[in-house]
């Protein structure tokens, strides 16, 4: 796992919840092939923390759990990994999400399901079953089961649906872009808003990586969909 590009903080943090969660390089991948014969328990609450993280204003702690209504900030030196329900985040520095202040109707048998709002700043998200939608000042992410990496920027958001399915909107006026379908992080895009030339444009993959997706779903008990060869990202 190159770790090079990424902020010093967020590299240690990163390797910080590898060990503390027991998923070291090795054991990692070690459970992702065991797969359902590997099961641990699900530890809600943070997991693993770098830098200035808070909650509700007030400093986060390890384990603190994190629940509906409630708004996560992280400093210019601050990252967190947050397990809640069956969905895990990866928050980024510079960064302020509120999760599921609004929840939307839960179908049968689904995780927990509603809105997450990222007022800034970076997060990848990896969700069970759930009927969520993330949105930033520009763009709503609705998601039903998958995993996206979202970055909202001063003019544009950023969101590459990583695996699942994600329906990509206008934040500001409703307007449905596209609907994206992939296996290995094939749609990424960039959305902006209705005073734009264009809503929405083609982007790199950028800022995340298979490695911590395996690594959250493994924090849950489960596996991405794409293999041990496809590992460029």
């Amino acid at each position: 796992m190159d770790l090079s590009e990424f902020h010093p903080t967020r590299r240690a943090m990163i390797w910080g919840v590898l060990a503390a969660s027991g998923f070291a390089t090795t054991l990692m991948l070690a459970l992702t092939r065991a797969g359902s014969s590997a099961k641990l328990p699900i530890v809600p609450g943070v997991q693993e923390m770098s830098g200035d993280v808070r909650i509700n204003t007030k400093p986060a702690s390890l384990k603190q759990e994190v629940h509906p209504g409630d708004v996560v900030t992280t400093g210019t030196d601050g990252s967190c990994v947050i397990v809640i329900s069956e969905h895990v985040f990866l928050i980024h520095e510079d960064s302020e999400v509120e999760f599921y202040r609004e929840y939307f109707e839960a179908e049968t048998g689904s995780a927990l399901s509603g809105l997450i709002t990222l007022a800034a700043g970076a997060m990848l998200s990896v969700f069970g079953k759930t009927n969520t939608a993330i949105t930033t000042p520009v763009a709503s992410i609705g998601i039903r089961g998958t995993a996206c990496y979202v970055k909202a920027e001063s003019e544009r958001t950023y969101a590459c649906v990583c695996y699942g399915r994600g329906e990509l909107s206008g934040t500001e006026d409703g307007l449905k872009l596209e609907t994206v379908t992939t296996t290995n992080h094939d749609s990424p895009r960039y959305i902006y808003p209705p005073s734009a030339p264009r809503r929405i444009d083609k982007a790199p993959v950028i800022d995340h990586t298979n490695a911590e997706l395996r690594m959250l779903e493994a924090l849950v008990n489960r596996e991405p969909p794409f293999g041990e060869e496809d590992g460029a990202y």
